[in-house]
Protein backbone atom coordinates (compact mmCIF):
# COMPACT_ATOMS: atom_id res chain seq x y z
CA UNK A 1 0.00 0.00 0.00
CA UNK A 2 1.42 3.47 -0.62
CA UNK A 3 -0.58 6.91 0.81
CA UNK A 4 0.26 10.25 0.00
CA UNK A 5 0.35 13.52 2.22
CA UNK A 6 -0.39 16.35 1.49
CA UNK A 7 -0.45 19.32 3.86
CA UNK A 8 1.19 23.35 3.71
CA UNK A 9 4.65 21.63 3.52
CA UNK A 10 7.01 18.58 4.30
CA UNK A 11 7.80 19.94 7.69
CA UNK A 12 4.72 20.86 9.34
CA UNK A 13 3.87 19.37 11.90
CA UNK A 14 0.74 17.31 11.16
CA UNK A 15 2.69 15.92 8.32
CA UNK A 16 4.81 14.48 10.01
CA UNK A 17 2.69 12.76 13.33
CA UNK A 18 0.79 11.58 10.20
CA UNK A 19 4.31 10.02 8.04
CA UNK A 20 5.52 8.88 11.44
CA UNK A 21 2.08 7.21 12.35
CA UNK A 22 2.26 5.12 8.70
CA UNK A 23 5.78 4.09 9.11
CA UNK A 24 5.05 2.32 12.29
CA UNK A 25 2.55 0.60 10.62
CA UNK A 26 4.84 -0.66 8.04
CA UNK A 27 3.01 1.91 5.36
CA UNK A 28 4.60 3.71 2.65
CA UNK A 29 4.03 7.03 2.25
CA UNK A 30 5.54 10.35 0.57
CA UNK A 31 4.29 13.92 1.02
CA UNK A 32 2.70 14.87 -2.78
CA UNK A 33 1.59 18.07 -1.93
CA UNK A 34 -1.35 18.97 -4.35
CA UNK A 35 0.17 17.19 -7.45
CA UNK A 36 -1.40 14.50 -9.49
CA UNK A 37 -0.12 11.04 -8.81
CA UNK A 38 -1.44 7.89 -10.16
CA UNK A 39 0.99 5.03 -7.82
CA UNK A 40 -0.87 6.06 -4.69
CA UNK A 41 -4.04 4.43 -2.85
CA UNK A 42 -4.98 7.11 -1.11
CA UNK A 43 -3.75 10.73 -0.24
CA UNK A 44 -4.08 12.37 3.74
CA UNK A 45 -5.10 15.84 3.87
CA UNK A 46 -4.44 17.68 6.68
CA UNK A 47 -6.23 21.20 7.87
CA UNK A 48 -9.80 20.01 8.03
CA UNK A 49 -12.51 21.06 6.14
CA UNK A 50 -10.73 24.07 4.50
CA UNK A 51 -7.57 22.03 4.01
CA UNK A 52 -9.86 19.47 1.41
CA UNK A 53 -11.21 22.60 -0.13
CA UNK A 54 -8.00 24.17 -1.02
CA UNK A 55 -6.50 20.26 -2.00
CA UNK A 56 -9.75 20.21 -4.50
CA UNK A 57 -9.03 23.76 -5.85
CA UNK A 58 -5.64 22.63 -6.72
CA UNK A 59 -5.50 19.23 -7.74
CA UNK A 60 -4.93 18.27 -11.29
CA UNK A 61 -6.74 14.56 -10.29
CA UNK A 62 -10.07 14.51 -7.58
CA UNK A 63 -10.67 10.76 -8.39
CA UNK A 64 -7.81 9.68 -5.93
CA UNK A 65 -9.73 9.51 -2.60
CA UNK A 66 -8.57 11.30 0.10
CA UNK A 67 -9.30 11.59 4.10
CA UNK A 68 -8.86 14.59 5.53
CA UNK A 69 -7.41 15.87 9.15
CA UNK A 70 -7.94 17.61 11.61
CA UNK A 71 -5.92 19.22 14.01
CA UNK A 72 -9.06 20.13 16.56
CA UNK A 73 -11.36 17.32 18.43
CA UNK A 74 -14.14 18.59 16.39
CA UNK A 75 -15.14 16.82 13.37
CA UNK A 76 -16.36 18.58 10.19
CA UNK A 77 -18.46 17.35 6.82
CA UNK A 78 -15.07 17.17 4.83
CA UNK A 79 -12.59 16.13 7.54
CA UNK A 80 -13.85 13.72 9.99
CA UNK A 81 -10.60 12.27 11.63
CA UNK A 82 -8.61 14.28 14.61
CA UNK A 83 -4.85 14.40 14.32
CA UNK A 84 -4.64 12.95 17.83
CA UNK A 85 -6.89 9.92 17.25
CA UNK A 86 -5.44 9.44 13.30
CA UNK A 87 -2.93 6.34 14.67
CA UNK A 88 -6.16 4.67 15.97
CA UNK A 89 -7.18 4.34 12.59
CA UNK A 90 -4.19 3.24 10.42
CA UNK A 91 -4.86 -0.14 10.86
CA UNK A 92 -8.79 -0.06 8.89
CA UNK A 93 -6.61 2.70 6.53
CA UNK A 94 -4.23 -0.25 5.87
CA UNK A 95 -7.02 -3.13 5.07
CA UNK A 96 -8.96 -0.31 3.22
CA UNK A 97 -11.74 -1.01 6.04
CA UNK A 98 -13.88 2.26 5.14
CA UNK A 99 -16.59 4.16 2.66
CA UNK A 100 -15.91 6.58 0.29
CA UNK A 101 -18.52 9.10 -0.14
CA UNK A 102 -18.84 11.05 -3.85
CA UNK A 103 -19.01 14.33 -3.31
CA UNK A 104 -20.55 17.07 -6.31
CA UNK A 105 -18.69 19.91 -7.49
CA UNK A 106 -19.37 22.98 -9.53
CA UNK A 107 -17.29 23.29 -12.71
CA UNK A 108 -16.40 27.89 -12.78
CA UNK A 109 -15.86 29.55 -15.65
CA UNK A 110 -15.46 33.47 -15.61
CA UNK A 111 -15.86 35.39 -18.46
CA UNK A 112 -15.30 32.52 -20.30
CA UNK A 113 -12.49 31.45 -18.56
CA UNK A 114 -12.13 28.26 -16.40
CA UNK A 115 -11.46 28.16 -12.97
CA UNK A 116 -10.97 25.60 -10.39
CA UNK A 117 -14.18 23.78 -9.21
CA UNK A 118 -15.61 24.42 -6.15
CA UNK A 119 -17.10 22.05 -3.38
CA UNK A 120 -18.93 24.16 -1.30
CA UNK A 121 -20.27 27.73 -3.10
CA UNK A 122 -19.11 30.19 -5.63
CA UNK A 123 -20.40 34.01 -5.10
CA UNK A 124 -20.47 36.68 -6.62
CA UNK A 125 -20.46 40.01 -4.90
CA UNK A 126 -19.02 43.55 -5.28
CA UNK A 127 -15.57 44.21 -4.24
CA UNK A 128 -16.54 46.75 -1.35
CA UNK A 129 -19.48 46.20 0.75
CA UNK A 130 -22.53 47.81 1.61
CA UNK A 131 -23.55 48.12 -2.51
CA UNK A 132 -25.84 47.02 -4.53
CA UNK A 133 -24.80 44.52 -7.62
CA UNK A 134 -27.21 43.92 -10.39
CA UNK A 135 -27.18 40.84 -12.54
CA UNK A 136 -29.17 38.37 -14.45
CA UNK A 137 -29.96 34.79 -13.65
CA UNK A 138 -29.78 32.11 -16.35
CA UNK A 139 -31.02 28.89 -16.19
CA UNK A 140 -30.30 26.50 -19.03
CA UNK A 141 -29.63 30.22 -21.06
CA UNK A 142 -33.89 30.81 -19.76
CA UNK A 143 -33.90 34.04 -17.96
CA UNK A 144 -35.16 33.60 -14.42
CA UNK A 145 -34.81 36.80 -12.83
CA UNK A 146 -33.14 40.39 -13.35
CA UNK A 147 -32.61 41.44 -9.56
CA UNK A 148 -30.68 44.16 -7.70
CA UNK A 149 -29.14 42.64 -4.01
CA UNK A 150 -26.18 42.69 -2.46
CA UNK A 151 -24.69 39.36 -4.35
CA UNK A 152 -25.73 36.15 -5.57
CA UNK A 153 -24.60 32.57 -4.35
CA UNK A 154 -24.56 29.26 -5.75
CA UNK A 155 -23.84 26.40 -3.92
CA UNK A 156 -23.78 22.25 -3.72
CA UNK A 157 -25.68 20.52 -1.23
CA UNK A 158 -22.44 20.20 1.07
CA UNK A 159 -22.08 23.91 0.37
CA UNK A 160 -26.00 24.81 1.46
CA UNK A 161 -25.42 24.72 5.28
CA UNK A 162 -22.25 27.01 5.02
CA UNK A 163 -22.45 30.34 3.49
CA UNK A 164 -25.73 29.93 1.61
CA UNK A 165 -27.41 28.92 4.28
CA UNK A 166 -26.48 31.91 6.24
CA UNK A 167 -27.79 34.09 3.66
CA UNK A 168 -31.38 32.70 4.05
CA UNK A 169 -30.96 29.61 1.34
CA UNK A 170 -31.88 26.08 2.44
CA UNK A 171 -30.12 22.94 3.76
CA UNK A 172 -29.85 20.17 1.14
CA UNK A 173 -28.99 16.61 1.81
CA UNK A 174 -25.79 15.44 0.58
CA UNK A 175 -27.18 13.06 -1.83
CA UNK A 176 -29.40 15.89 -3.48
CA UNK A 177 -28.64 15.94 -7.03
CA UNK A 178 -29.63 19.65 -7.09
CA UNK A 179 -28.21 22.88 -6.25
CA UNK A 180 -29.29 26.12 -4.92
CA UNK A 181 -29.26 29.41 -5.71
CA UNK A 182 -29.57 32.63 -3.38
CA UNK A 183 -30.21 36.09 -4.38
CA UNK A 184 -28.66 37.57 -1.03
CA UNK A 185 -30.55 40.47 0.21
CA UNK A 186 -32.39 41.45 -3.12
CA UNK A 187 -34.51 44.47 -3.35
CA UNK A 188 -37.22 42.66 -4.55
CA UNK A 189 -38.80 41.10 -1.02
CA UNK A 190 -40.55 38.26 -2.93
CA UNK A 191 -36.98 36.93 -3.89
CA UNK A 192 -36.84 33.60 -2.87
CA UNK A 193 -34.14 30.85 -3.41
CA UNK A 194 -34.23 28.49 -5.93
CA UNK A 195 -33.34 24.92 -6.35
CA UNK A 196 -32.11 23.42 -9.44
CA UNK A 197 -31.31 20.05 -10.97
CA UNK A 198 -27.58 19.37 -11.04
CA UNK A 199 -27.54 18.78 -14.56
CA UNK A 200 -28.53 22.66 -15.22
CA UNK A 201 -26.63 25.53 -16.72
CA UNK A 202 -26.32 27.91 -14.36
CA UNK A 203 -25.52 31.74 -15.55
CA UNK A 204 -24.98 34.95 -14.22
CA UNK A 205 -24.67 37.58 -16.68
CA UNK A 206 -24.75 41.57 -16.98
CA UNK A 207 -23.40 41.70 -13.27
CA UNK A 208 -22.65 45.36 -12.82
CA UNK A 209 -22.07 47.94 -9.54
CA UNK A 210 -20.44 51.12 -8.55
CA UNK A 211 -17.19 49.27 -8.16
CA UNK A 212 -15.55 45.95 -9.90
CA UNK A 213 -17.26 42.34 -8.48
CA UNK A 214 -15.30 39.53 -7.60
CA UNK A 215 -15.97 36.07 -7.60
CA UNK A 216 -15.26 34.01 -4.84
CA UNK A 217 -14.47 30.04 -4.90
CA UNK A 218 -15.15 28.39 -1.39
CA UNK A 219 -14.53 31.44 0.63
CA UNK A 220 -10.77 30.79 -0.74
CA UNK A 221 -9.80 32.26 -4.01
CA UNK A 222 -10.99 35.75 -5.43
CA UNK A 223 -11.45 36.43 -9.27
CA UNK A 224 -12.06 39.82 -10.81
CA UNK A 225 -15.05 39.63 -13.18
CA UNK A 226 -16.37 41.49 -16.00
CA UNK A 227 -19.93 40.15 -16.96
CA UNK A 228 -20.27 36.58 -16.92
CA UNK A 229 -20.16 33.82 -14.87
CA UNK A 230 -21.24 29.84 -15.26
CA UNK A 231 -21.75 27.24 -13.44
CA UNK A 232 -22.29 23.48 -14.24
CA UNK A 233 -21.34 20.23 -12.76
CA UNK A 234 -17.85 19.26 -12.49
CA UNK A 235 -16.91 16.15 -13.74
CA UNK A 236 -15.78 13.68 -11.69
CA UNK A 237 -16.85 14.20 -8.47
CA UNK A 238 -14.89 14.69 -5.03
CA UNK A 239 -14.54 11.08 -3.42
CA UNK A 240 -13.65 11.62 0.22
CA UNK A 241 -12.76 8.71 2.96
CA UNK A 242 -15.59 8.30 5.66
CA UNK A 243 -14.30 6.49 8.70
CA UNK A 244 -17.04 6.98 11.47
CA UNK A 245 -20.77 6.01 10.29
CA UNK A 246 -21.87 7.93 12.78
CA UNK A 247 -21.12 11.60 11.37
CA UNK A 248 -23.88 12.33 8.38
CA UNK A 249 -24.58 14.77 7.02
CA UNK A 250 -28.08 14.78 8.24
CA UNK A 251 -27.08 14.77 12.18
CA UNK A 252 -24.94 17.62 11.15
CA UNK A 253 -27.42 19.64 10.13
CA UNK A 254 -29.68 18.67 12.95
CA UNK A 255 -26.94 19.94 14.60
CA UNK A 256 -27.44 23.33 12.25
CA UNK A 257 -30.82 23.62 13.06
CA UNK A 258 -30.62 23.81 16.95
CA UNK A 259 -27.24 26.23 16.69
CA UNK A 260 -29.25 28.72 14.77
CA UNK A 261 -32.17 28.85 17.14
CA UNK A 262 -29.74 30.10 19.74
CA UNK A 263 -27.53 32.48 17.15
CA UNK A 264 -31.44 34.56 18.04
CA UNK A 265 -30.42 35.53 21.36
CA UNK A 266 -26.74 35.93 20.48
CA UNK A 267 -24.76 39.53 20.20
CA UNK A 268 -23.77 40.03 16.55
CA UNK A 269 -20.11 40.15 17.21
CA UNK A 270 -20.64 36.16 18.85
CA UNK A 271 -22.57 35.60 16.09
CA UNK A 272 -20.10 36.65 13.47
CA UNK A 273 -17.08 35.13 15.16
CA UNK A 274 -19.34 31.48 15.07
CA UNK A 275 -19.74 32.08 11.33
CA UNK A 276 -16.24 32.32 11.06
CA UNK A 277 -14.88 29.80 12.75
CA UNK A 278 -17.34 27.41 10.83
CA UNK A 279 -16.37 28.53 7.68
CA UNK A 280 -12.86 29.61 8.18
CA UNK A 281 -11.95 26.45 10.47
CA UNK A 282 -9.64 26.55 13.34
CA UNK A 283 -7.93 29.97 14.44
CA UNK A 284 -6.17 32.95 16.54
CA UNK A 285 -7.79 35.62 18.22
CA UNK A 286 -5.28 38.05 16.20
CA UNK A 287 -6.99 36.21 12.46
CA UNK A 288 -10.42 36.50 13.84
CA UNK A 289 -9.77 40.18 14.16
CA UNK A 290 -8.60 40.42 11.00
CA UNK A 291 -11.22 38.13 8.95
CA UNK A 292 -13.71 40.07 10.94
CA UNK A 293 -12.61 43.64 11.47
CA UNK A 294 -13.56 43.66 14.60
CA UNK A 295 -11.82 45.79 17.43
CA UNK A 296 -9.66 43.42 20.03
CA UNK A 297 -11.51 44.50 22.89
CA UNK A 298 -15.12 43.80 20.96
CA UNK A 299 -13.16 40.24 19.75
CA UNK A 300 -12.08 39.43 23.26
CA UNK A 301 -15.22 40.18 25.16
CA UNK A 302 -17.49 38.22 21.81
CA UNK A 303 -15.12 35.18 22.78
CA UNK A 304 -15.95 35.06 25.91
CA UNK A 305 -19.38 34.70 25.28
CA UNK A 306 -18.84 31.87 23.48
CA UNK A 307 -16.91 30.18 25.39
CA UNK A 308 -18.48 30.61 28.51
CA UNK A 309 -21.77 28.96 26.43
CA UNK A 310 -20.14 26.37 25.21
CA UNK A 311 -19.86 26.78 21.44
CA UNK A 312 -16.18 27.37 21.04
CA UNK A 313 -13.27 25.88 22.63
CA UNK A 314 -9.68 27.73 23.22
CA UNK A 315 -6.70 25.25 22.61
CA UNK A 316 -2.74 25.57 22.73
CA UNK A 317 -1.72 25.33 19.48
CA UNK A 318 0.37 22.30 18.44
CA UNK A 319 2.07 24.54 15.82
CA UNK A 320 3.44 26.85 18.44
CA UNK A 321 2.66 26.59 21.84
CA UNK A 322 2.59 30.15 22.69
CA UNK A 323 -0.46 30.55 20.98
CA UNK A 324 -3.89 29.71 21.53
CA UNK A 325 -6.65 29.10 19.03
CA UNK A 326 -10.14 28.55 18.53
CA UNK A 327 -12.43 26.05 17.18
CA UNK A 328 -16.23 25.17 17.16
CA UNK A 329 -17.19 22.61 19.79
CA UNK A 330 -18.81 19.27 19.36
Amino acid sequence: MHIGISGSSPSDLAVKTIKTSLDDHGIVSTYVGNKSRKDVDCIIVTGGDKGVRNYFHKTQDPQIPILGVSESETSGFLAQIDLKEFSSYVNRIKKQDYDTSEFTRLGVKIDGKPVSSVLNDVAVFPSKSAMLMEHILRVDHEEVWHDSSDGIIISTPIGSSAYSMSAGGPMIFQDSAVFGIVSVNSLDITRRPLIVPDTSVVEIDDISARLYCEVILDGIDRFKIVNTLECVQSDPPARIIKMKKDSTAVSALTKKVRLAEDLLNMPPSSKLLLKTLEYEGILTQRELAAKTLLPDRTVRLALRHLLDKGYVKKKISIRDARQKIYEISN
